[in-house]
């Protein structure tokens, strides 16, 4: 069995069996259509106002709007180099598979799912749809792509998917964020959720002594003598830009949580799902 298979059987049998396909309100989010104005009445929820109108007018007006019963999901992948590592598993592995069940997810609830994959540009992009062969695809995408020599350009990302939703969104934006991403304006328009996937070696590297590393975005060779203090300062380094990440997330109003490539997908899914 190939490693697209055996993701996506796995996937499949934990979403429609196991632990996410038992979670129905798991993609449950607040999509609304606008359907009209009227004026204000006592007891409307006054967060409907339509200030511009109403200061037209001289008297209160509210919007209204009708629930729209269908969500529309999007999968955003950030396939640069640095996915290209992971002592247990291979971080692009571990992204292909929480594609691979946030997308089965999405389909057994009923609603649209549409996929983007980028590096340092838009690498492919896959239509909304509700057919199952749209997680096949999906998947194999990311698999096929070889991330060396690619770098992370976030802001490329949220512009694009700013440009191109016209329609309230969940949007589910995975890479390994070592780059700070900003999602001030994506998050106005839609719901941003970023999950951050990681491997231990990369955050607590060992001492290695001298060596030579091959930088997976640039291609450029870096060697010294990677002893106990210069590996201290690395893991300094990464645990502070961590912080930055996690309080540059909650100011743009994105909720995150991190996924390691040895726990389980469908665990790190309900962590950060459970609470919406």
């Amino acid at each position: 069995m190939s490693k697209l298979q055996k993701i996506l059987v796995k996937a499949r049998r934990q979403v429609f069996s196991e632990m996410v396909g038992n979670n129905p309100s798991i993609f449950q989010g607040e999509g609304y259509d606008f359907i009209e104005l009227r004026e204000y009445m006592a007891g409307d929820d006054i967060r409907h106002i339509d200030w511009n109108i109403t200061a037209k007018m001289q008297r209160p007006y509210i919007k209204i709007f009708r629930e729209e019963r269908e969500l529309n999901v999007v999968v955003a992948t950030m396939l640069n180099g640095s996915i290209y590592f992971g002592s247990k598993r291979f971080k692009q592995d571990v992204i292909a598979e929480l594609v691979a069940m946030l997308s089965f997810s999405v389909i057994k609830n009923g609603d649209l799912l549409s996929t983007y994959n980028f590096s340092d540009r838009l690498i492919s992009h896959l239509k909304p749809s509700k057919k199952l062969y749209q997680v096949h695809r999906a998947v194999e995408e990311i698999l096929e792509f070889d991330p060396l020599n690619h770098q992370a350009d976030y802001k490329n990302l949220s512009d694009t998917l700013f440009k191109r939703l016209k329609r309230k969104s969940l949007i589910v934006v995975i890479g390994d964020f070592f780059e700070l991403p900003d999602f001030r304006i994506l998050a106005k328009k839609h719901e941003v959720i970023a999950l951050i996937v990681r491997d231990h070696l990369e955050e607590h590297p060992p001492h290695m002594g001298f060596a030579s590393l091959v930088d997976p975005e640039s291609g450029a060779v870096l060697e010294g003598d990677f002893n106990n203090a210069s590996v201290k300062e690395y893991a300094k380094k990464v645990h502070l830009h961590d912080r930055k990440l996690y309080e540059t997330l909650r100011k743009q109003q994105v909720r995150f949580t991190k996924v390691y490539t040895n726990e389980s997908v469908g665990v790190a899914l309900r962590r950060v799902f459970e609470g919406r």
